[in-house]
């Protein structure tokens, strides 16, 4: 005879029947390393974990909670089994610190001895590099970082190249796809380089507190920025760059100037050099004069010979002068032209315009989507668009 399937409330319930008839298993103390922490409403989640095995675990009893990720500690507690979610949970009534847990314990020990061979010294740091043009990135190729360091490029200055180096940045093997990223972008033509990855667990940031890592990244030629976590996250390679940021978005912001802000100093220079210019000509010209009528007032008091040899001299010094004006007035107008050229406005009135969807520069096809309202800009004024295509 076929045996009546049961539901799943009723098998549900079967398994808390265990949990909840078994007394061996009241108040029994574990121990292990604290992982994946967070605290919701005064209620305590984490993961207890050794090298073989983790469980997930719940205290309700957060008053005095002064605990980490990576702190080993002792729980003592009773499992429950909850129907409703189909899991089965360490409900916590005391926690006593054990010590600091493993992987922290090699953090700390790791640290040390690189910042006793000097990887962290000062001295060491590369400065941030005064123009920057291209930027390479050390990260996975899927995720939110390396869009957001993208759309905030695109948004402050969308003239910045973005190379990606894809590499893990987490599980086994990731520090050495990390450190080769680093070497690879290192020998590449960037001005700068961001080791990134978004928050997470001790365990998740491991990679970037390797030995293996640090050396890439104290060895590297270019300057490197650490955004690796959030902004209460450290790690060595943190230590060990040239500047860390808080968060992947901050180092992006950190390292793309303003392209309106540089517009604006730009517009400012050219109006202060104008006159500046101006005057410097005014009073050397004045200076000038002054001296001729100088030199001819003293003139007729010389005899011939010093007339002829002062005449041959006042030839050659109104060549030098002339010279001496002609060239740097040559060198203003070739500066002068230069400056021109890289002007915006200028760029636009050879044919060239500029995109933007909601104030966000577009630099491909590809970023655009069917019914986009996007306004291009021409040396003359702006235009309103939609884009238009036939739905796939």
């Amino acid at each position: 005879m076929e045996q009546k399937p049961l539901t799943v409330t009723q098998i549900s319930m079967y398994f808390k029947q265990i949990f909840d008839a078994e007394e061996l298993l009241y108040n029994i103390r574990v121990v292990g390393e604290i992982s994946g922490l967070s605290v919701v409403r005064n209620v305590a989640y984490f993961v207890l974990k050794d090298e073989n095995a983790a469980m997930s675990c719940v205290c309700f009893e957060t008053t005095n909670f002064s605990y980490s990720n990576g702190d080993k500690v002792i729980l003592t507690g009773t499992p429950r089994y909850y129907v409703k979610g189909g899991k089965l949970n360490f409900n916590v009534q005391r926690i006593e610190k054990f010590g600091l847990g493993d992987l922290y314990q090699q953090f700390l020990i790791l640290k040390a001895r690189l910042e006793a061979k000097g990887y962290f010294d000062q001295e060491h740091k590369i400065g941030l590099p005064p123009t920057i043009k291209r930027i390479g990135v050390v990260t996975s190729k899927e995720g939110a970082v390396i869009q957001d360091i993208i759309n905030i490029r695109t948004r402050r200055n969308p003239y910045i190249d973005i190379v990606l180096y894809p590499a893990k940045v987490q599980g086994i093997g990731a520090e050495y796809e990390i450190a080769k990223g680093i070497k690879t972008l290192d020998g590449y033509d960037v001005d700068a380089i961001i080791v990134a990855r978004g928050g997470g667990s001790l365990e998740d940031l491991a990679p970037f507190n390797t030995e293996v890592v640090a050396d890439a990244v104290y060895n590297a030629k270019k300057f490197i920025m650490s955004a690796v976590g959030h902004e209460t996250d450290y790690t060595i390679c943190d230590f060990c760059s040239d500047m860390r940021a808080s968060t992947p978005s901050a180092a992006a912001e950190l390292l793309c100037a303003d392209i309106n802000e540089q517009k604006r100093t730009y517009n400012s220079l050219i109006i202060r050099l104008k006159p500046a210019i101006q005057n410097m000509y005014i009073d050397k010209h004045t200076q000038f004069v002054g001296l001729v009528k100088n030199l001819i007032y003293n003139f007729s008091d010389l005899n011939s010979r010093s007339k002829s040899d002062l005449k041959n001299n006042l030839v050659k010094f109104k060549y030098l002068i002339n010279q001496f004006y002609g060239d740097n007035y040559n060198k203003f107008f070739i500066l002068q032209n230069r400056l021109s050229k890289l002007n915006p406005n200028e760029i636009l009135k050879l044919g060239y315009s500029v995109v933007k969807r909601n104030d966000c520069y577009i630099t491909s096809a590809r970023s655009l989507n069917i019914s986009d309202m996007i306004t291009i800009k021409f040396s003359d004024g702006e235009v309103k668009a939609r884009i238009e295509g036939e739905e796939e």
